[in-house]
């Protein structure tokens, strides 16, 4: 579908920019306060960048299918189309 495309390319951009925003917060310092998990892990106590994926002290895999889980939805039942509007979204 044609007019698919142009929607999507904005959807996927906007996300990439808040996904650059996220990586240059936490290289500066500012990391959420707050627990992760139920075993009282930190946001703060988690690396940078690819460490948080990759390095040692890695997001546990629960953790990833939580956030992917969280984003799916999102844009499955949130993230919709206001027609006419220039491919604003709610």
């Amino acid at each position: 579908h044609p007019e698919f495309v142009p929607r999507v390319e904005i959807k996927h951009g906007r996300i990439s920019m808040l996904a650059f925003l996220g990586n240059v917060f936490t290289r500066a310092g500012f990391h959420w306060d707050n627990k992760i998990d139920l075993a009282g892990h930190m946001c703060k106590d988690y690396p940078n960048g690819l460490a948080a994926i990759f390095g040692p002290d890695a997001i546990p895999a629960q953790g990833f299918a939580q956030i992917f889980s969280l984003i799916g939805l999102m844009e499955l039942f949130f993230m919709k189309d206001i027609e006419g509007t220039g491919n604003e979204f709610v």
